[in-house]
């Protein structure tokens, strides 16, 4: 990414969430705040929601990364219950620790006796054949757009777009104006209300530099985070998702992962089991800044018309 203005940018970075592997650990949340020093948001931060098993809700300035669980009512035989989920499982998943595609079953751990699914299968195919209940659950980050409002807007410098890609806050810079919150068509970046500056998910700059991979993907018991670079993530995505359509889950679709859509890309993007609009992610997200120049153009030209007109005015009252 020349735009970037490094004279030797790194390849660019990110993640690929493979939600039909998430069984909702939250292990990620957890090393998250642990590495990044996050705060938590209070006693809340420990209550459920009332919803859901979820106790954050969304992401924000002291939930950078935060698992929804989605329950959903479903035929009480369901679609997929004749597939081989580990077969399905076996091709496009990755090996934990390695990031490499795992070509063997034979590591799978079983979840059956605590009625959890098989960890590398597919999570919404394991149903509750009594209650007709699925589960969809899905680790949601900072998308690192490719086109980052967020950055746009920023007076200051604090936003900024490292040699790896991603977008990261600089609080030491940062003054509080807020002009990235609503800039972001995620809703990811928040003003923290203990000190009024903006913080989201950095992508682990510092462990990034030292040749580490991120805290969230390295505490993932399943892989559904997967780190690497993200033309290589796209490939394994593309395969994924080709190998759960022959495995009979047809509803598996990527999503931010598409260089042409609104937001350029994303550098973090998902496979998900149903709609976007179930997770809580825009359908067609659309850089906020993007009409911004013809905005402007618009602005000037109006100026420009009004600026004539008193002199015209002037000139004519002296005649």
């Amino acid at each position: 990414m020349t735009e970037m203005g490094y004279a030797n940018p790194q390849p660019r970075m990110g993640f690929f969430t493979d939600t039909s592997v998430c069984i909702g650990c939250k292990a990620c949340e957890v090393a998250c705040k642990e590495w990044n020093l996050v705060p938590a948001d209070g006693p809340g931060d420990m209550d459920l929601l009332g919803t859901s098993y979820d106790n954050t809700g969304d992401l924000g300035a002291n939930s950078w990364r935060h698992v929804a669980f989605i329950e959903q009512r479903v035929p009480a035989r369901s679609m997929h219950d004749d597939m081989d989920v580990l077969a399905a499982a076996s091709v496009g998943t990755a090996d934990p620790g390695t990031g490499a595609p795992s070509s063997s079953t034979a590591e799978s751990v079983r979840g059956d006796d605590l009625g959890m699914p098989t960890i590398g299968a597919p999570r919404q195919d394991v149903v509750d054949a009594d209650s007709g209940v699925r589960w969809l659950m899905s680790s949601d980050v900072c998308k690192h757009c490719t086109s980052a409002a967020c950055l746009d807007v920023c007076p200051t410098g604090s936003l900024f777009r490292t040699e790896f890609g991603t977008v990261v806050v600089q609080e030491d810079i940062c003054n509080g104006c807020g002009y990235c919150v609503p800039a972001c068509p995620y809703g990811v970046i928040e003003k923290r209300e203990s000190d009024g500056r903006a913080f989201k998910c950095t992508l682990c700059y510092d462990r990034l530099g030292a040749g580490m991979e991120p805290a969230c993907a390295k505490a993932c018991p399943t892989d559904s985070i997967q780190f690497g670079e993200l033309d290589e993530l796209r490939e394994r995505a593309a395969q994924r998702q080709r190998t759960l359509h022959d495995a009979g889950v047809s509803e598996a679709r990527l999503y931010g992962h598409d260089p042409d859509d609104g937001v350029g890309g994303d550098g973090a993007f998902f496979l998900l089991l149903d709609e976007p609009e179930v997770y809580g992610l825009p359908p067609d997200p659309v850089v906020t800044t993007r009409d911004l120049p013809a905005m402007w153009k618009g602005a000037a030209a109006t100026a420009l018309g009004v600026a004539a007109a008193v002199v015209a005015s002037f000139l004519g009252a002296g005649r």
